[in-house]
């Protein structure tokens, strides 16, 4: 499910904030611009009911889930809303776990090399470098030169200057937060954003490829 997604955009959006009430009008202009995997933080208003509106919506079509998911009961809920993805801050095994029990994706959170090789123990499906802004672009080439295959995302911090040293590092996309959505953008801002941070992504591939 990951490699199709992760093949047609390897960005996920973080809508931190995102109020149900608009969640489908935000993900049709990301979905437009490119997007193919959304994520709902769970101390967003009303998560459930957003990714429930998401699932619905674009399920076929897009991975949908949620972020800050730190419990199995959250891992429970988010499936019981529809939601396929859980993308954690932290790496919980037992989250992990409990996620790939109900067939979904894991993006766990993880620092350090010991974080890493945990995830990958426990099934995750790709790694989470959180955040990036710590773990620079020189760790992770160290880390991933040490690290089974996995997919890898850099998240926190992530602008469009800095895409290309982090891919020349080794990881395979990002995730994207407030530099794409807050709650007081407009939807035309948002618009803008989106279509900025892909052509910043493609640059940044062309760069290192």
């Amino acid at each position: 499910m990951l490699d199709k997604y992760f093949a047609e955009c390897p960005l996920v959006a973080i809508l931190r904030g995102v109020a149900p009430e608009e969640v489908v009008a935000v993900a049709d202009i990301l979905f437009d611009a490119g997007f193919r995997i959304i994520e709902v933080p769970l101390n967003s208003p009303q998560p459930l009911e957003s990714i429930t509106r998401l699932s619905q919506s674009y399920g076929q079509n897009a991975l949908i889930g949620a972020g800050t998911v730190t419990t199995v009961d959250e891992v429970n809920a988010v499936s019981d809303a529809g939601g396929q993805l859980i993308f954690s801050p932290n790496c919980n095994p037992e989250v992990i776990r409990a996620t790939k029990k109900l067939n979904m994706v894991s993006m766990p959170g993880c620092c350090t090399p010991s974080e890493a090789f945990a995830a990958i123990e426990a099934g995750a499906d790709a790694l989470k470098f959180f955040p990036a802004n710590i773990v620079t672009p020189s760790a992770l080439q160290a880390m991933k030169a040490v690290l089974p295959t996995i997919p890898s995302l850099a998240v926190g911090g992530i602008t469009n200057d800095n895409m290309a040293v982090y891919l020349q590092a080794g990881v395979n996309g990002f995730g994207i937060g407030s530099s794409l959505y807050k709650a007081d953008k407009s939807l035309s801002e948002v618009r803008e954003s989106a279509i900025e941070i892909l052509a910043a992504f493609r640059h940044a591939s062309e760069q290192v490829n």
